[in-house]
């Protein structure tokens, strides 16, 4: 990728994506994790253990080049996206709880995220050429709870502000990881078939996975049907542009940043097909409950 959009474009488009995710965010959501500890819980758990787990069971099962598990990995321990929230709210989900799995996630993975990536990296025996300094993962995650914490601040102050910049931050957010994407296949375009020859299935597949378990466990433990909804895009959509600025900027390795180039194409439309078939089977429940 060229330098300009590795060095700048990146930073700055992971900045304004959490600024945006800070603008949705009040202290109250933390506060809510207390009040709903059940439906957090367990889908902190399959987004943290479960998922990772799943994600390398495929990368080993499809056997895939060393990079691109590295990649893999590292989508797999990257938080939700800001995306969760959109795909939450069309689809009758718990947005708040999105809200708040989101932000507790993105502190949480300042932990797990290295934690995951160096376990990955051990096992492919890339430490020589690889590797994730402890310096730059603390300046990754300035980038990300700085503008959070900016977002918030002027939420409190100035909410009407707040909610007049949603849906453009949003929007603009969408069209920065969309070149982010494109600036990757471009980068890499001589190899870029063979790279979707090898990844594309496993991301299609961690993909759906990551959307059904997000679904199907936290109702197997009783969690409400909108919470569940919510939790489900929260651990499907992943913040594809992390994983891709942690492998640019602080791996500085092209390679691995193509499975999260390539999970962001495939999770958008799986994640929409996925949000048709929740609404339709909540809306066909929904009328046998008012008749009993």
């Amino acid at each position: 990728m060229d330098s300009a959009l590795t060095e700048i474009g990146l930073p700055v488009a992971l900045a304004i994506i959490m600024f945006g995710l800070g603008l949705d965010l009040t202290l109250a959501d933390f506060r809510r994790v207390g009040t709903q500890p059940k439906a957090v819980v367990v889908a902190l758990v399959c987004q943290l253990v479960l998922l990772p787990v799943v994600c390398f069971g495929l990368v080993v099962a499809f056997d895939l080049p060393p990079l691109l598990g590295i990649g893999m990995l590292l989508l797999a321990a990257s938080p939700g996206g800001t995306t969760a929230n959109l795909f939450s709210h069309l689809f009758r989900g718990d947005v708040a709880l999105n809200i708040s799995l989101t932000a507790i996630n993105s502190i949480i993975a300042i932990a797990t995220l290295p934690l995951i990536t160096n376990l990955a990296i051990d096992y492919f025996d890339k430490s020589e050429s690889v590797s994730m300094p402890l310096a730059e993962v603390v300046k990754v995650f300035a980038l990300i709870l700085v503008p959070v914490g900016i977002g918030m601040l002027v939420r409190a102050r100035k909410a009407s502000f707040a909610a007049a910049m949603d849906k453009p931050v949003r929007i603009a957010s969408a069209v920065i990881l969309a070149i982010l994407v494109l600036g990757i296949l471009l980068g890499e375009r001589e190899r870029v078939g063979g790279y979707l020859a090898d990844v594309g299935i496993v991301a299609a597949l961690f993909c759906a996975i990551s959307l059904v378990v997000g679904y199907a466990v936290p109702r197997a433990f009783g969690v409400r049907e909108g919470q569940a909804i919510a939790s489900s895009f929260e651990i499907g959509v992943h913040n594809g542009t992390l994983a891709i600025f942690v492998a640019e900027n602080v791996l500085e390795v092209n390679e691995i940043a193509v499975p999260a180039a390539v999970y962001s194409i495939i999770m958008f439309v799986m994640a929409a097909g996925w949000g048709v078939i929740i609404s339709r089977r909540v809306a066909q429940r929904e009328p046998s409950s008012a008749a009993t």
